[in-house]
């Protein structure tokens, strides 16, 4: 028998460091050990709850739905239209707006940079670093070269304007600008209002293209709030992409809920980039799961439902603030966090103070010093704060 040796010529792939991190955890022995690792939110139970709005979008759903049969590639517009507002606003120029239902944020952005190559293979994406750690191996996998400049400084926890505008000015038009549109995955550091329309004007005269994910609305200042940066984008810049997760913000985690919207300049390209999504989404997944889009789309269509997600993403959302101003009044040096927003702060500390926390204090954080909010409670937050200052 002869046998080509395919998976022998392969090269062993480094483990994930932070579901290393969750075996690590897992097996750590000790009563009070604190898990601030894996970015999903947790209630003060340690839990990550499903909604009760979605167990009764669920509930409906089986009910009344008459087929599984595929949905088709652009998958469910009711859950894609139902969005739109909540993102662009009511008065959105729907017609230039064009766009599909992707598994989860991920598809969402693997689909756009796709899109992006497809358009303009020479072009550059500019991102702030550190950035979400999925972020550049999506983009390198179709071919995009990747171009960083400093987003935070985290001795002193204060964003880079001045190295983000230099960047940015230095762009070839056509380059690609990958933004956060709140709680920035690791940081929690945002951009105000002001900063966002300097950036739109930046990016408009330039002819660069924002790319924004946003994958955390609802978390950091409120529904609207959270909207604001994409807003002003739009209102700027006549094409711009955005990539969208329901994972965080309707818990739909383990169902991969996303989406990704384009505006273009006028509705025959919005038309054009349509065909090209649709010819990319077939190749790549063909049609996307319906349940969590089916469950998220009832909750929107359904003013009650509504109401009652509204209230538990505020509870959500409240409940990190809290944890947040409970750290800024224990410990001084750490006031910065309630200038930052949703689920992630990254702490300045060296892998060798990592390292103690994790095995001396039982605290378990990111290799990066990224620390998930959500982790803590108020039970916690003391013998948080006396680990840092003990690895210090």
């Amino acid at each position: 028998m002869k046998t080509f040796a395919y998976w022998s010529r392969l090269d062993e792939q480094p483990a994930d460091g932070l579901l290393k991190l969750i075996g690590m955890f897992a097996a750590d022995p000790r009563d009070d050990k604190i898990d601030l690792g894996v970015g999903v939110y947790k209630d003060e139970g340690g839990a990550t709850p499903v909604f009760e709005s979605v167990k009764s979008a669920e509930r409906q759903l089986v009910e009344s739905q008459p087929t599984k049969s595929y949905v088709g590639p652009e998958g469910d517009i009711g859950f894609f239209r139902g969005l739109l507002p909540i993102i662009f606003g009511a008065d959105a120029p729907t017609q230039r707006i064009v766009g599909l239902q992707t598994p989860g944020g991920t598809g969402a952005l693997r689909l756009g940079f796709e899109l992006l190559a497809r358009a303009n293979k020479e072009a550059t994406w500019h991102v702030g670093a550190p950035t979400w750690a999925n972020h550049p191996p999506i983009a390198s996998a179709v071919g995009l070269k990747m171009a960083s400049y400093p987003h935070i400084d985290l001795s002193t926890q204060a964003l880079c304007i001045d190295e983000m505008k230099a960047a940015l000015a230095a762009a070839t038009p056509g380059d690609i600008v990958l933004l956060h549109g709140c709680c920035h995955n690791p940081t929690g550091a945002d951009y105000s209002e002001a900063e966002w329309a300097m950036i739109a004007e930046l990016c408009a005269e330039r002819g660069l293209l924002p790319f924004i994910d946003l994958a955390y609305q609802g978390l950091g200042d409120g529904l609207e709030q959270d909207a604001a940066g994409v807003r002003i984008m739009a209102r700027k810049c006549p094409e711009l992409l955005v990539a969208y997760s329901c994972d965080k913000n309707f818990g739909l985690y383990r169902e991969r809920v996303g989406a990704l919207f384009l505006l273009a300049g006028d509705a025959e390209n919005a038309a054009l980039a349509q065909t090209n999504l649709l010819s990319l989404a077939r190749a790549n997944w063909s049609m996307p799961p319906d349940h969590g889009a089916a469950v998220a789309r009832m909750i929107l269509e359904s003013d009650e439902l509504t109401a009652v997600w509204k209230r538990e993403l505020e509870g959500m959302r409240q409940r990190i603030v809290a944890m947040r101003e409970g750290l800024a009044a224990l410990e001084p040096s750490l006031a910065f966090m309630t200038r930052q927003k949703g689920m992630f702060s990254t702490l300045h500390l060296t892998p060798e103070q990592i390292v103690a926390l994790r095995e001396v204090h039982g605290v378990y954080m990111a290799g990066s010093g990224r620390i998930n909010i959500a982790g803590l409670v108020p039970a916690n937050l003391s013998q948080f704060v006396r680990a840092l200052s003990a690895a210090s």
